[in-house]
C-alpha cells in the first residue's frame, strides 16, 4: 500500500514538474481571452436597459438615448478586468493541448488533496494553503492576455460595433492575431473526461447509463 502511494505521488509530481516548463502560447491566450469576453457579453446582452448620453445644453437639446446592448459602455464594462477571469483557471495536466487550461480542480490536484486528507504527507514545495493559488502558467496567461487586449483593442471594438454576426474567436484570433500555422488550439474542444465516457458506455450497455453531454472550452 505504501509503495503504491509512493509511485502515485512520484507520478503526480512528475506531471506537475513538466507543466512548470510549459507556458501558454499565443493561440491559447487568444482562445481563452475570447472565451471569457464572449461569455460576459452574452450575459449582458440580455439587458433591455436604455442609456442617455450627451450633455443637456442651454438650447434645450435633449440627451441622446441608446440601447445598452449596442453601447460603448457595455463593451467597456466587459473588457474592464476581463483578464482577471483567467486567474480562475487551473492547469489540468492530464488533458492534452489547450484543454489543460480549465476551471475547477484538476484530477492530479484532486488526487493529491485526497491523499493529504487521508494523512499521507505530500510535499509540493509550498504550503498546502497555497495549492489553490494561480500557477505560474495561469499567471503568465493573464499577463499575455492584458498585453494582447491592449494591442488589439481596435480590432475588438471593430468586431463589437460591426461584426457581431461572427464569433469573436474567429474574428480576433483567426483573422487578426494568429498565423494559419498557429491556430491548432482553436480546433480543440472539450468532449468530457474519457475515463468517465468509458464508464458511461459500460453503464449504457447494462441499460443503466444516461445520455452523455459534450462541452466546449467556454463551459469549463
Amino acid at each position: 500500500m505504501k509503495l503504491s502511494m509512493l509511485v502515485l505521488l512520484c507520478a503526480c509530481w512528475s506531471v506537475t514538474a513538466e507543466e512548470d516548463e510549459r507556458l501558454p502560447n499565443k493561440c491559447e491566450v487568444c482562445k481563452f481571452l475570447t472565451v471569457e469576453l464572449q461569455d460576459v457579453l452574452e450575459k449582458t446582452g440580455r439587458s433591455k436597459e436604455v442609456l442617455e448620453v450627451g450633455e443637456v445644453l442651454d438650447t434645450g437639446k435633449r440627451r441622446r438615448k441608446i440601447k445598452y446592448y449596442t453601447s460603448e459602455t457595455r463593451l467597456t464594462e466587459a473588457v474592464d478586468n476581463i483578464c482577471e477571469r483567467i486567474l480562475q483557471y487551473n492547469v489540468h495536466a492530464e488533458r492534452p493541448g489547450s484543454l489543460r487550461y480549465a476551471k475547477g480542480t484538476s484530477q492530479t490536484m484532486s488526487t493529491l488533496k485526497n491523499l493529504v486528507h487521508k494523512g499521507v504527507k505530500v510535499d509540493l514545495g509550498l504550503p498546502f494553503e497555497l495549492w489553490d493559488e494561480p500557477s505560474v502558467e495561469v499567471s503568465d496567461m493573464k499577463k499575455q492576455c492584458e498585453t494582447m487586449l491592449e494591442q488589439y483593442e481596435d480590432v475588438v471594438e471593430d468586431w463589437y460595433f460591426h461584426h457581431q454576426d461572427q464569433r469573436l474567436e474567429n474574428f480576433l484570433c483567426q483573422n487578426h492575431v494568429l498565423e494559419t500555422s498557429e491556430q491548432e488550439c482553436m480546433k480543440e474542444a472539450w468532449k468530457g473526461d474519457m475515463g468517465t465516457k468509458r464508464r458511461d458506455k459500460e453503464a449504457e450497455s447494462d441499460g443503466t447509463g444516461e445520455e452523455g453531454t459534450t462541452h466546449d472550452a467556454g463551459e469549463l
